[in-house]
């Protein structure tokens, strides 16, 4: 799940750059064509057109709709709010997950691991500290995504058992890739050659994420994997160091303590049982 996020968050520094220049309909259908690029390749390593047999079609279906929603509504955030106000709201996701593994998956989540959960969300919110923006109905907007991500993490947790991770991957993909393609009516924009290199880049980088993050579900529960996806705040910090020269203030280091701490703790509730 780390090296899953540690993918998807470059992948969205790719796709800042992007969004500038194109529509998120034309960005949605081309990283899609260089995911279904590298799910051949999977497929083609790790045994052939078998390894794409579906089995639970309709699980397929509903996380794959899942995940075009929260994809499509995360992009549209991030045009009408504060980038931090989104990603912090958004975060809400393993919450709603903690909420949903009991009654969905009929997993045990006891009180300690709900309140690791809590704790780690509230390191988030110390990160990103959101502006009183984020009280607009448009905050409305990357709570969906968090509830729609929830929900897509809890149905490939169910669905795992029997769909092969590239299977998975590549119903989701040919999905995304529809949607994205209907917006061709509304005007899509001229590519560059750098452009187009960068959006192999994303795509690349989103299908090895969902790849890995699709593993890491099928062998752990969906509670316990979930709160990794802060990880990827950690990760932000690296790369806006690395590239940009950024240096994360005490704040920032704060919230990443009470997150890796969160974490951590859930890791050692699970390897101990209920």
């Amino acid at each position: 799940m780390v090296a899953g996020f540690a993918l998807l968050t470059l992948n969205d520094a790719v796709l800042k750059w992007l969004t500038a220049s194109y529509p998120t309909g034309q960005i949605v259908f081309m990283r899609s064509i260089f995911v279904m690029i590298l799910v051949g390749i999977i497929a083609w390593r790790f045994g052939g057109v078998r390894t794409l047999r579906v089995v639970n079609l309709r699980g397929q279906l509903v996380r794959a709709g899942t995940m075009t929603v929260a994809t499509l509504l995360f992009v549209t955030s991030l045009r009408l709010m504060p980038l931090a106000d989104a990603i912090a709201i958004a975060f809400a996701a393993p919450l709603f997950v903690t909420v949903l593994a009991g009654p969905l998956l009929g997993e045990h989540v006891g009180w300690r691991r709900w309140a690791a959960v809590l704790v780690g969300f509230v390191g988030v919110l110390v990160m990103f500290r959101p502006t009183g923006e984020a009280v607009r109905l448009v905050a409305l907007l990357p709570l969906c995504v968090a509830l729609a991500s929830a929900f897509k993490d809890i149905v490939t947790r169910r669905i795992a058992a029997t769909e092969s991770s590239v299977a998975i991957l590549f119903i989701t993909t040919l999905a995304l890739a529809s949607v994205g393609l209907v917006t061709l009516v509304f005007g899509w924009r001229a590519i560059t050659l750098f452009d187009l290199g960068l959006f192999a880049i994303g795509g690349f980088l989103l299908g090895g994420a969902q790849y890995l993050t699709i593993e890491a579900f099928r062998y752990a529960e969906a509670a316990v994997v979930s709160p990794f996806e802060y990880s990827a705040v950690l990760w932000a910090m690296l790369y806006g160091f690395l590239i940009w020269g950024d240096v994360p203030d005490r704040w920032i280091i704060a919230g990443s303590a009470i997150v890796i701490g969160s974490g951590l703790y859930i890791l050692h509730r699970e390897s101990r049982g209920p």
